[in-house]
């Protein structure tokens, strides 16, 4: 949906949560779309075609896992999963299915915008980019170059492809079977170790404080998201 204010449909069955969003949202200048079950949100989705989706996973007709991946059949528009399901195995879930993002209620309303926030800048960013700067971290996709303040990094093939795919989603959580999938082929989705140590290398020679990332963020026991500015 084109307009100067960005769009945020908000699918949630409680009127306490809903009010609270769209007056929360509405003084930080966006326009809400509201919908009450995962029909309704499918259906608004459609007609309307908003710029994010909050979802709730705990929805009368449809789960929201489900309502996601149906919406991953013709939308790339970013979700963000707001539930009080808190545990890994929902999050990797709704991570899997398609989600960009995931809050457990209760909720800070400033981690929210700022969430938010990342989710516009990815779907607002040309898709091709060929050259992806976060602070000093600079990925030239085109040359597979990566600097770090100017000065060249050099990266084994599997740190480069796993920082490129990070950086293609920055501000996204992937999962750990969506990282090792993409990067090492889907006969590798079971091997998180490989993954935790391309992590740490990549820490290492990326980050100015390995042992407190502030590039690759680490959402535990489910995956990891490279910071967006």
């Amino acid at each position: 949906m084109s307009n100067d204010k960005p769009h945020v449909l908000v699918v949630d069955d409680e009127p306490p949560i809903r009010r609270f969003l769209r007056a929360a949202l509405q003084s930080q200048g966006y326009v809400l779309l509201e919908a009450t079950s995962g029909q309704e949100a499918l259906s608004m989705a459609v007609a309307n075609k908003p710029d994010v989706i909050i979802l709730d996973l705990g929805l009368p007709d449809i789960d929201g896992v489900e309502v996601t991946r149906l919406l991953r059949e013709w939308s790339q528009t970013p979700i963000i999963i707001l539930s009080v399901r808190g545990s890994e195995s929902d999050k990797i879930a709704a991570l899997d299915a398609g989600a960009d993002d995931y809050l457990t209620k209760p909720f800070g309303i400033g981690e929210l915008l700022a969430r938010l926030r990342a989710a516009l800048r990815r779907a607002t960013r040309v898709a091709n980019e060929p050259i992806i700067t976060i602070d000093n971290l600079t990925v030239d996709l085109v040359k597979r170059v990566v600097s770090v303040a100017g000065a060249g990094v050099q990266l084994t093939p599997n740190e480069y492809d796993l920082l490129r795919v990070l950086a293609i989603h920055a501000g996204k959580v992937l999962t750990h079977r969506q990282l090792l999938h993409e990067v090492w082929g889907p006969q590798y989705e079971g091997e998180s170790h490989m993954l935790h140590v391309n992590i740490s290398n990549l820490r290492r020679k990326i980050e100015p404080d390995p042992a407190r990332p502030q590039l690759i963020i680490t959402e535990p026991g489910v995956g990891y998201r490279l910071r967006v500015n």
